[in-house]
């Protein structure tokens, strides 16, 4: 019998190859999220059981709910978000590390949320940057009060069995929301509207 050694998976070659292929083919060319996506291991957020599959343009199902979405999702919030060394920035979401590992060293301060903590009004403080780390079917008021009053908030939107990136900003008490392009964010249940009555 004769015995062949797998060969490991070449992970660098792997990211040069999401850049090329998944993000810069999209339109995403920005130098700072194609650093920050290229110096980030993908692998090192998912089982060992999984990390062949780290860079596939597929969501990464973590277990106990939590997910990590296709490259290109990230790099689209990235995008849009033009985060600055200066501003304080809220992840919400499974809280996989993955979105917070791309982001941190672009803004003075971040910090995480489940969507649960969220609800419950147990995020202190405002934030410049909001990022979700998924897609809602509705903003609820407990997610914009994280916002500051000149902050910008970025998620996907589920409308209709369709997923887009959405950005928001302050507009009185409420957010504006302008959609975007399609993403391929996974749906955040606690972020579901509420079911009415049917007759």
């Amino acid at each position: 019998m004769i015995e062949t050694a797998q060969k490991a998976p070449d992970f660098t070659a792997a990211r040069r190859h999401m850049i090329e292929s998944q993000l810069r083919t999209s339109g995403i060319n920005d130098a700072y999220v194609l650093e920050r996506m290229a110096a980030v291991p993908r692998e090192d957020f998912v089982p060992a059981n999984a990390r062949a599959a780290a860079y596939v343009d597929r969501t990464l199902a973590l277990g106990g709910g939590a997910f990590l979405a296709p490259p290109l999702a990230y790099g689209q919030i990235l995008s849009q978000a033009r985060p600055r060394q200066d501003e304080r920035a809220l992840i919400v979401g499974p809280a996989t590390g993955y979105l917070a590992a791309l982001l941190g060293p672009l803004v003075s301060e971040l910090r995480e949320a489940t969507p649960d903590a969220v609800l419950s009004g147990d995020v202190d403080g405002v934030f410049d940057v909001v990022l979700v780390d998924g897609a809602v079917e509705e903003v609820p008021a407990s997610l914009i009060a994280t916002l500051a009053p000149d902050g910008r908030l970025l998620t996907g939107l589920l409308r209709k069995g369709v997923t887009k990136l959405a950005l928001g900003r302050h507009s009185g008490a409420d957010i504006s929301l302008i959609t975007l392009n399609e993403t391929q964010l996974p749906r955040l249940p606690a972020f579901d509207k509420p079911q009415g009555w049917t007759f």
